[in-house]
């Protein structure tokens, strides 16, 4: 695999193989496509029952969706998702992954803790698992360019179908 840089990337947006909703070209870095938060988050539930881990685990059982206007607060130690505001969808050679942004690394914000990987085919909004590790709380404010989308070519051909593939 390798990855895609912005003279391939910008020739790929426009030509519509890859499909950013919204976009603008500004986004587009050497090596990525930064993506803004988006006003819609999975907060967590307080609860104090167990919840087990299995295949059978669904987020939603623990998860409330909250919609944000001017930001969410993210205190020392908490985890919350965002959603990209943004929409990507690939043909089924092209994959990518997530990753957070350094500015916000260094204020103590894991932007994409785990699962950064995005499958061939995939064409829905991604979920970012946001964690506090710093001391202080954060304000989350929807419209931030909070993360990088790295574009790589697959050998072969795959097309993501799963649990996620409509969110």
């Amino acid at each position: 695999m390798s990855v895609i840089a912005k003279s391939e990337l910008k020739k790929l947006i426009r030509e519509g193989v890859i499909k950013i909703e919204p976009f603008s070209e500004r986004q587009i870095g050497p090596g990525s496509v930064d993506l803004h938060l988006g006003s819609t988050f999975l907060a967590y539930k307080k609860v104090r029952d167990i919840y087990h881990i299995t295949d059978q685990a669904d987020y939603r059982q623990i998860t409330q969706k909250i919609k944000v206007k001017d930001y969410f607060l993210l205190l020392p130690g908490e985890s919350v998702m965002g959603m990209t505001r943004e929409k990507i969808t690939l043909p089924d050679n092209i994959c990518g992954r997530l990753e957070g942004r350094s500015r916000f690394a260094r204020l103590g914000l894991l932007v994409h803790i785990t699962a950064s990987f995005m499958h061939p085919g995939i064409s829905n909004h991604q979920f970012l698992e946001m964690y506090n590790a710093s001391p202080i709380p954060l304000a989350i404010h929807p419209g931030t360019m909070i993360c990088q989308f790295i574009f790589e070519y697959t050998i072969g051909r795959g097309h993501y179908r799963g649990k996620f593939e409509k969110q």
